[in-house]
């Protein structure tokens, strides 16, 4: 097996508040896109007729010349943006994850994505987080993105990590596929935490179980490994907020500890996390069992998200014992 305490003593480890105890903080994405804004004169923003609901309305009335509302047009919406990035400003085009990837996937590829420069598309209501069904549920844009050539994928976890992420979109100097969530978030990763395009986050050390997770993924799997501690034992937990670029070396060094590890995630097992850390792990011959829990391969139910996380089987409870069986239950 390959040597991997070298890349293991470079994962760093951020301050990490218990997922239940976490203080929320309202509409993160809208105070770090003011922070942009004025940072940054020719970062814009567009909307596709949802500023009210993707936490965007501040940054509109802070900057009223470089907020540009479209209306219930996204492919229209990102023509416009890759227009943007090809004349020197840095557009953040705004709309809900399914909308983007599924009726305007055309546009963000041949668009947007086609020039060097950098557009950010900030995609809401990723994964479960709808109370509707399969026409708003993005539990494929984090697959579907990541085979966009030259595209930056990111899922960030709560509140401190999206404005980081962010911050990072707008200077990455490509195309980033940012999913975004709105109103009060919580805020577990203790600021200040600088975000970093392509570098996992080690939120959690233990010798008995691992877990990978990204975005809501992770918080889920955190709250799972308390519930484990609490039986005796002791999971690591991984965090990936980028897709891609993909961390692979650390994700390789995290799964070489275990004989398993079970990824969460808020997207289908297909074609995003879990598929990512099979790549990791096979690439270079880990012998290491991959248990990939997500969505599985079926349209979701309609509900909360409590509700959705229990019917597939994502609560802290069923992941706890998911991975307590998975090592044999041993102590």
């Amino acid at each position: 097996m390959p040597d991997m305490t070298t890349q293991e003593a470079t994962l760093r480890r951020p301050g990490v508040r218990p997922v239940a105890s976490a203080p929320l903080v309202n509409a993160p994405f809208a105070t770090a896109m003011v922070k942009v804004g004025r940072e940054r004169p020719d970062v814009v923003v567009i909307s596709a007729d949802l500023s009210k609901y993707t936490d965007v309305a501040p940054f509109a009335q802070a900057f009223p010349d470089r907020f540009f509302q479209v209306g219930m047009a996204e492919q229209n919406m990102m023509g416009i943006a890759g227009g943007l990035a090809k004349t020197g400003f840095t557009p953040v085009a705004v709309t809900y994850a399914v909308f983007a990837t599924r009726r305007a996937g055309e546009q963000v590829q041949m668009a947007l994505a086609t020039g060097s420069r950098t557009a950010v598309v900030a995609a809401f209501l990723p994964g479960l987080t709808t109370p509707f069904r399969a026409t708003h549920q993005a539990t494929d844009d984090l697959a579907i993105m990541r085979v966009v050539p030259g595209m930056t994928v990111i899922d960030p976890m709560d509140a401190t990590e999206l404005a980081g992420a962010i911050q990072a979109a707008v200077s990455s100097g490509g195309p980033v596929y940012l999913r975004a969530q709105r109103g009060d978030v919580p805020e577990i990763l203790t600021p200040p935490a600088a975000f970093e395009i392509g570098r996992c986050l080690l939120l959690r050390d233990g010798g008995d179980a691992g877990l990978i997770g990204t975005g809501l993924g992770s918080q889920w799997a955190l709250e799972a490994a308390e519930l484990l501690a609490g039986r005796g034992i002791e999971a690591a937990v991984l965090h990936v907020p980028t897709l891609k670029p993909l961390d692979s070396e650390a994700i390789a060094s995290f799964a070489a500890r275990f004989p398993a590890v079970t990824t969460v995630e808020n997207h289908s097992v297909i074609g995003a996390l879990g598929s990512a850390v099979c790549e990791a792990v096979a690439g270079i011959g880990l012998a290491c069992r991959v248990i990939r829990r997500g969505v599985p391969d079926r349209w979701a139910p309609a509900g909360p998200l409590d509700y959705l996380r229990r019917s597939l089987g994502l609560d802290a409870e069923s992941l706890a014992d998911g991975v307590a069986e998975s090592t044999g239950g041993r102590r």
